[in-house]
């Protein structure tokens, strides 16, 4: 009489556990609450934005928080929280796109490195190292300056940037992974070199690229806030939180809250990708699980 085999895990059951894990971690649900509001701020800011982030009062020029103007108002009389609402598509579009597409480009050639080994494998990473000997905000410097400013340039610099970060990971996984036998398996089957990559190896080391994006996404909202603020980076009139701050910088000892709110918003935006980066990584590490 034979004991049939315990099931493997659904995808279904092996998702459920990852989200109670995630649950159950009070900062990661805080940081996925933050960039959800985040997110929701640059969908619907034409319906969130009490105004137009353009339009000037100059009767109102650096007036403090109050009712009319629930954020203040800036030195040109424009309401403070209107921009901050549509500082967050400026935000989150540089981010979102720099960390995918570095997460893309960088995932792909680790990935071939990894996998192909020999002068491949030594190139890329010459490569990737030489990218890395640079401090990351004068690498990006260098890039839009050579480019020129604007959010296109500034995603293409910190994209850049995240690429060898990425690639590493890559690479590092399939290393590990190439030698296991269901790797082994395929190549015994004729699976192709694409195949194998994306179907086999790939799914298994997924898990570390989210998170690691998760957490790249802040960092890119510091770079962009960087760029931004020495002038490289989304240029005006498009509203932008360090925009904000470098406009604002001349009256902190007078109207304090021209500078200071967009500074808050950055910082609560950073927060809210670290915390939900944390989240992630605990939740899907199996490891973190509680017996």
């Amino acid at each position: 009489m034979s004991v049939a085999a315990p099931a493997a895990p659904s995808a279904a059951s092996a998702r459920r556990d990852v989200w109670r894990r995630f649950r159950r971690n009070h900062l990661g649900m805080v940081g996925a609450v933050i960039v959800l509001l985040l997110i929701t701020m640059a969908t619907f800011a034409p319906q969130l934005a009490p105004t137009d982030p353009a339009d000037q009062n100059l009767r109102a020029r650096r007036t403090p928080p109050n009712a009319q103007y629930l954020l203040g108002a800036d030195e040109f009389g424009r309401d403070i929280l209107s921009r901050i609402i549509y500082g967050t598509r400026a935000s989150l579009t540089v981010a979102l796109a720099s960390v995918a597409l570095g997460l893309t480009l960088g995932s792909f050639l680790g990935a071939l490195a990894g996998y192909l080994g020999g002068w491949v494998d030594s190139l890329t990473m010459r490569i990737m190292d030489l990218f890395l000997a640079f401090p990351y905000l004068l690498l990006a410097i260098i890039i839009v300056s050579a480019l020129g400013p604007g959010i296109l340039n500034t995603i293409v610099a910190i994209a850049v940037w995240t690429i060898p970060a990425f690639a590493r990971v890559a690479r590092s996984a399939v290393l590990q992974l190439k030698e296991r036998d269901f790797v082994t398996a395929a190549i015994s089957l004729g699976a192709k070199e694409a195949r194998i990559m994306g179907v086999h190896l790939l799914p298994n080391f997924a898990a570390t690229l989210v998170v690691y994006a998760s957490l790249y996404l802040a960092y890119a909202i510091l770079m962009e806030s960087a760029l931004s603020f020495l002038g490289l980076g989304v240029q005006p009139p498009t509203a932008s939180w360090a925009g904000m701050i470098a406009s604002g910088r001349n009256y902190v000892t007078s109207a304090p809250h021209i500078a200071t709110i967009p500074g808050i918003a950055i910082a609560i935006a950073v927060l809210g990708f670290n915390l939900l980066g944390d989240g992630l990584r605990d939740a899907l590490d199996p490891r973190s699980a509680k017996h």
